[in-house]
C-alpha cells in the first residue's frame, strides 16, 4: 500500500471521538450571538430600535444620524461578547460568502487616544474591490469601485471574534454583483403582487412573506482520507475510482443509527447553529454511505438563504475540529446517490395565513386554489427559466441520473387535488348560477379541507411537488446558493399574480361579473392551459421523456443548454418589469455562469489528466514490471511448459498495457480539445466546447483507470479507494 494511503488510513484509525461540550437547552442559547430583537431592545435607544424595526417590517429608510446610534449599540453589544473586528458579510457570484475584517480599534493621528470606534457610515456602507469578483464585464480591472450596503432585514451575528453584518453588493454604477440584491427585489415584487390578490379575500392583509425551508444533504469524509485524493481536494468530487462491492444496495444506511463520531459532529454543529440563530431541527442518515442531511424550521426567505450560506461555512469549520471534510458536491461518488438541497417554498400573510395551506371554509379554500393554480401556471409559463436557475456543472451529474428529479420540469400535485382541478374545470363557462355556485363551493371547493399533509404519496422523481401546504423544489443542487432559484421562483409567481389580477379585474369591470365568478373563470382557464406541466408518474422513465417532448416541455440536460433561457426575450422582459434585474445584470450573470461552467470542466480535465498520468500509470507500470519479472522466472523454471503455465500473467500484462495506452491517448486528445476550447472567443462557445468536446473524455479515461484499479495489486495502489472513503467513519 502506498505511503500516503497507508498514512491516511492509519491516521483515521487512530481518531478519538471529539467530546462535545454540553450547552444549555437549545431554547436558552438560541440566537445568543445574533443582534436580534432582544439584543436591540437592550443596546439601542428607543428611536434607533423603532428605525430598525420599521426598515425590517415596512422597508423604511434609516437616516445617517439614527444609523450612528444603531452602530453604537451594535458595537457595545459585540464588545460585551469579546468581539474585536467587524465585517460586511456578503454573497458574491462566486457561490461562497465573502468578508473583510476591520478592527474596532482606532487611534488619533499621533497615535494617542486609542478607542474602539464603529460609526454609522461603517455600518451602512463599505467599499470592496468590485473588479476582483465575478462581474460579467460590468466592471473592468481599472474600474474597481463597488459597494456593500447593510441589509437590516437580516440581523448581524457574531462568528468567532468577528461581528458579521449581512449586506448587498453592488457596483459603482448600481448593478447587483451578488445573489442577495436580486432576491430582495424579487421578494418585494411577490409581496406586492400577492398582497393585492389577497385583498380579494381579506382586506386586512398588508404584507405577504415568502417562506423557505431548505434541506441540506452532504457527505462527511475523514479529513486525512480526503487529503489523500487530489481530485477531492481540487474539485470536491472523485474523478475516478471503482465502485465499492458494497454501496447503498442493501438500503441499510438511510435513517439508520447515526455513527458516534458523526453524531458528535452533528451535536457540535447544532450548538453553533443555535448560537447563530439558525433553527436546525432535523438530522438523519441519507441513502448513500457517509451521506447525511439536516433541515431547519421554515423562515422568511431572505433570512433562510443567509442562514443556509452561513451554515455551509460553519459546517466546514466545525468539521475541521472533528477531522472531517464536508463534501457539498452534487455527485462526489459514482455509483451512489448524490446530494440535493430541496427548497420548500410557500407564502404567508401578516395575518398568520399560509396561502398554500387549504383552509376550513369554501372562501379560504378559494384563496388557496387561487395561489395554488397561479403557482402552477407560473411554473408552466417559465419552466425553462426555472431549470436555468438550478443549472451548474456539478448539478448536471445529478439531474436525470435516476436518483434525482429529471432535467424536465414538471409539477406533481397528487390524485386528490388533480380531481379537484378536474371538477373545477368542468363547471360551465361564464357567470355561475346560484345553484352552480353553491354546488361548486360545497362539492368541489368545499372538499379541500380533507387535504391533509399526507393525503398523497410523495413523488421523489418530481422536480416541483406539492406536499400538502407548500411546494418542494427538489431539483436544487446541494452546492448551490438558494437565492438563485428563489429569485426566479418568486419573480415568476409575482409576474403571474399580477397578470391574474389584471384578468380578474377586467372581467369585473368590463363584463360586470361578481368577484367570485371572475376568479373561478380565470382559474378554470388556467387549469386547461397548464395540464401539460402536471405529471404524477415516474420521472426517471424513458417513456416520460417521450411524453414530455409531445407535451412541448423542455429537456435541457446540460448547463450550456439550460442557461440560454436566462437571456431569452421573455426572461429579460420579466425581470425588468418587476425591477428584479435589468438586462445588464441578467446578461452579466449569464456570462459569469458560462465562464464558471467552462472553468470547472477545465479544472476537472487538468486534474484527471494529472492523476491518470502521475498516479495511475506509474502504479500500473510498477505492477506490470513485477509481473514481467514473475514471467521471466517462470520461463526459467518451466522452460517449454511456460506457455501453458504463464498464459494468465501474459494476458494480464497485455491488458494492463492496453489500459495504459488508452489513458495516454485519451488524455492527449482531451488536452488538445481543451486547447481548442480555450482559443474560442466567447463564453458561450467555450462552455459548449467544454461540454460537448472535452467532458466526454472523462468517462473514457475513468473507465481505463477504474479497470486498472481492479487489476493492480492493492498494496501498490496510491489512491484511497471507495470502500475506504465511504465506509471509514
Amino acid at each position: 500500500m502506498s505511503t500516503i494511503r497507508f498514512q491516511a488510513l492509519k491516521e483515521t484509525a487512530g481518531r478519538k471521538p471529539v467530546k462535545v461540550e454540553e450547552l444549555d437547552r437549545k431554547s436558552a442559547i438560541f440566537g445568543s450571538n445574533v443582534f436580534n430583537d432582544k439584543a436591540m431592545r437592550q443596546f439601542l435607544t428607543s428611536e434607533a430600535y423603532q428605525a430598525v424595526k420599521g426598515a425590517v417590517q415596512y422597508g423604511t429608510k434609516i437616516d445617517r444620524k439614527l444609523a450612528d446610534y444603531v452602530a453604537m449599540g451594535m458595537k457595545e453589544w459585540a464588545l460585551s461578547k469579546g468581539v474585536t473586528h467587524y465585517t460586511h458579510w456578503f454573497q458574491p457570484l462566486t457561490g461562497t460568502t465573502a468578508e473583510k475584517h476591520d478592527a474596532f480599534f482606532e487611534t488619533s493621528f499621533d497615535g494617542s487616544d486609542p478607542i474602539e470606534k464603529f460609526a454609522g457610515t461603517q455600518l451602512v456602507q463599505q467599499e470592496p474591490d468590485a473588479s476582483s469578483f465575478p462581474n460579467g464585464g460590468i466592471r473592468n480591472t481599472f474600474e474597481a469601485r463597488g459597494y456593500t450596503a447593510w441589509d437590516p432585514t437580516s440581523p448581524a451575528f457574531i462568528f468567532g471574534t468577528t461581528l458579521c453584518i449581512p449586506t448587498v453588493f453592488v457596483s459603482y454604477t448600481g448593478e447587483a454583483l451578488d445573489y442577495k440584491a436580486p432576491l430582495l427585489r424579487a421578494l418585494n415584487a411577490v409581496d406586492e403582487a400577492a398582497t393585492d390578490v389577497c385583498r380579494y379575500f381579506d382586506k386586512n392583509v398588508k404584507k405577504v412573506t415568502p417562506t423557505l425551508g431548505w434541506e441540506q444533504e452532504y457527505f462527511l469524509i475523514d479529513k486525512a482520507l480526503a487529503a489523500s485524493r487530489p481530485d477531492i481536494t481540487l474539485t470536491g468530487r472523485t474523478l475516478l475510482g471503482h465502485t465499492s462491492a458494497k454501496g447503498q444496495q442493501l438500503e441499510d444506511h438511510y435513517f439508520g443509527s447515526i455513527p458516534t463520531r458523526v453524531l458528535n459532529y452533528m451535536r457540535d454543529l447544532e450548538n453553533e447553529c443555535m448560537l447563530l440563530g439558525i433553527p436546525v431541527k432535523t438530522r438523519h442518515n441519507e441513502v448513500a454511505p457517509n451521506q447525511f442531511e439536516l433541515a431547519p424550521i421554515f423562515e422568511e426567505t431572505n433570512l433562510a438563504v443567509d442562514h443556509n450560506s452561513l451554515l455551509m461555512d460553519v459546517m466546514q469549520k466545525v468539521a475541521e475540529r472533528h477531522d472531517f471534510k464536508v463534501l457539498f458536491h452534487e455527485k462526489p461518488f459514482q455509483g451512489v446517490n448524490g446530494s440535493g438541497k430541496h427548497n420548500n417554498w410557500s407564502l404567508a400573510t401578516d395575518t398568520g395565513i399560509n396561502l398554500l395551506g387549504p383552509g376550513k371554509t369554501p372562501m379560504s379554500n378559494l384563496q388557496f386554489l387561487t395561489f395554488f393554480i397561479n403557482t402552477i401556471k407560473a411554473v408552466y409559463q417559465n419552466e425553462q427559466l426555472l431549470r436555468a436557475s438550478i443549472a451548474s456543472a456539478s448539478n448536471d451529474h445529478r439531474l436525470g441520473a435516476n436518483e434525482a428529479p429529471p432535467a424536465i420540469i414538471s409539477v406533481f400535485i397528487g390524485q386528490q387535488l388533480t380531481k379537484v382541478l378536474e371538477e373545477l374545470e368542468g363547471v360551465s363557462n361564464g357567470k355561475l348560477s346560484p345553484e352552480e355556485k353553491t354546488d361548486l363551493k360545497l362539492n368541489v371547493v368545499g372538499k379541500i379541507p380533507d387535504v391533509l399533509l399526507d393525503n398523497t404519496d410523495r413523488n421523489r422523481t418530481s422536480p416541483f411537488a406539492f406536499t400538502g401546504n407548500k411546494f418542494e423544489f427538489r431539483a436544487v443542487g446541494s452546492n448551490s446558493n438558494c437565492a438563485n432559484s428563489m429569485t426566479v421562483l418568486n419573480a415568476i409567481v409575482a409576474k403571474q399574480l399580477k397578470d391574474f389580477k389584471k384578468e380578474v379585474d377586467a372581467l369585473i369591470d368590463s363584463k360586470k361579473m361578481k368577484k367570485d365568478d371572475a376568479i373561478f373563470n380565470v382559474l378554470r382557464e388556467y387549469i386547461k392551459e397548464t395540464k401539460n406541466i402536471l405529471f404524477e408518474g415516474d420521472g426517471y422513465s424513458d417513456e416520460w421523456e417521450v411524453e414530455a417532448a409531445k407535451r412541448g416541455l423542455s429537456n435541457n440536460k446540460t448547463t450550456p443548454e439550460a442557461l440560454k433561457a436566462r437571456v431569452s426575450k421573455e426572461a429579460l422582459a420579466l425581470f425588468e418589469e418587476l425591477n428584479v434585474m435589468n438586462h445588464v445584470e441578467v446578461e452579466a450573470r449569464y456570462e459569469i455562469e458560462l465562464e464558471e461552467y467552462a472553468k470547472k470542466i477545465q479544472i476537472e480535465g487538468r486534474v484527471l489528466g494529472d492523476i491518470a498520468r502521475n498516479h495511475v500509470i506509474p502504479t500500473a507500470i510498477r505492477y506490470q514490471n513485477i509481473l514481467i519479472e514473475n514471467v521471466k522466472g517462470l520461463k526459467e523454471i518451466f522452460g517449454s511448459k511456460f506457455e501453458e503455465i504463464g498464459k494468465e500473467q501474459i494476458f494480464l500484462i497485455k491488458e494492463i498495457s492496453e489500459h495504459i495506452s488508452g489513458i495516454n491517448s485519451k488524455v492527449e486528445e482531451m488536452t488538445e480539445e481543451r486547447k481548442k476550447a480555450n482559443a474560442l472567443e466567447t463564453a458561450e462557445e467555450q462552455a459548449a466546447a467544454y461540454c460537448n468536446k472535452v467532458k466526454p473524455f472523462f468517462d473514457v479515461i475513468r473507465k481505463h483507470c477504474d479497470k486498472l484499479e481492479l487489476l493492480v495489486d492493492d498494496e501498490l495502489w496510491t489512491l484511497t479507494k471507495y470502500r475506504e472513503l465511504l465506509f471509514t467513519r
